[in-house]
């Protein structure tokens, strides 16, 4: 249930947030056996007319919103960035123990370098977000006084770095912090009141859309995520397309905020939605974890794990192990009570 003082609506922005990543990830992870080991392959490259679906699916926009929001208002109350770092840094530790000693007793047995690479890259893959998180975190008092100010204006310089870096004219690990700043600000000035008015989602909505629009027909990819083999990504490092597609995203929900409230009186809703953000940092570092479990135990034999995803079939056959891969992952992070950001 959702604790006196919070925001269910938040909570539930940042519950889809997750489910949106881990269906995401799901959804364009495939695995390709090679003679030389197991590769990482994405439907993307074979069939780009799904890249519009990215769109719904890379919520890292919103994550980051909820969690300007949460800062913005755990900054009220002693030891609120604390508990957030602990909540990070816990299941982090856990996450890389774990994995530690397959890939190393691996190593030593021979497997493929190919192999471990490609298991390696997609158990850290989660972790790449904790720094520009961490940072964010760690300046939030500081960028909550200029919120309470000045608005969501301190978004604008944000924004001016990514384009810089798009452009070329700064390195691309600048971006990585700048884009998430975006979100981030324009959260904190939601729970500071300062982005409060009844026609800011709409204009966030239209803006961040046109951008979208504008930016895809110049020539910036249409997929929010990246497409082996693609000579550019959205994510790495951030662009005005992921900037933009967070603005439409943000812009999205506080439009149907009033409605979503509506909706979370309702105690089974409050209650899915608590225990999401309950696990919500187990669920995010461990999602690909469960898959490739499911690949490395059963999936050389099955379709939809390994194989080619190069039509329609693989497609289907991915979403029949979405309800396998949700259970296990409910499994896997049961004992997890570690919110993300969630103190509001």
């Amino acid at each position: 249930m959702t604790a006196p003082g919070r925001d269910a609506t938040i909570d539930a922005a940042r519950a889809y947030a997750i489910a949106g990543v881990v269906l995401g990830h799901w959804l364009v992870t495939g695995f390709v056996l090679t003679p030389d080991g197991l590769r990482v392959s994405s439907p993307l490259s074979a069939m780009p007319g799904l890249a519009p679906v990215t769109w719904f699916l890379q919520t890292l926009g919103l994550f980051f919103f909820a969690g300007g929001f949460a800062a913005a208002r755990a900054g009220r109350r002693p030891g609120g960035r604390r508990r957030t770092t602990r909540r990070v840094l816990l299941p982090m530790t856990v996450l890389l123990a774990a994995w530690g000693v397959p890939l190393g007793a691996g190593a030593v047995l021979g497997v493929s370098s190919v192999t471990l690479e490609t298991v390696g890259k997609l158990v850290i893959s989660p972790l790449w977000f904790l720094l520009p998180y961490l940072l964010l975190r760690s300046v939030a008092a500081p960028l909550n006084r200029v919120v309470a100010r000045s608005g969501p204006l301190l978004a604008v310089p944000a924004v001016a770095v990514v384009a810089a870096v798009d452009a070329g004219l700064l390195p691309g690990w600048v971006a990585v912090a700048a884009a998430w700043a975006v979100p981030w600000v324009l959260g904190a000035a939601v729970a500071l009141g300062r982005l409060t008015r009844p026609w800011t989602g709409p204009a966030l909505l239209a803006c961040g859309s046109a951008a979208l629009a504008l930016l895809i027909a110049v020539g910036y990819p249409v997929s929010a995520v990246g497409v082996p083999g693609d000579g550019r990504s959205n994510l790495a490092p951030p662009s005005l397309v992921a900037v933009a597609l967070a603005v439409t995203q943000i812009g999205g929900f506080l439009t149907l905020r009033a409605r979503l409230a509506d909706a979370l009186r309702r105690p089974a809703a409050r209650r899915a939605v608590a225990r999401v953000n309950r696990v919500a940092a187990p669920v995010y570092l461990t999602h690909q974890s469960v898959l490739l479990v499911v690949v490395c135990l059963v999936g050389t034999g099955l379709p939809g794990l390994v194989g080619v995803p190069e039509d329609g079939l693989w497609v289907a056959a991915r979403m029949v192990w979405l309800p396998v891969l949700a259970l296990l992952l409910a499994v896997a992070t049961r004992g997890g009570r570690h919110g993300w950001g969630c103190v509001h």
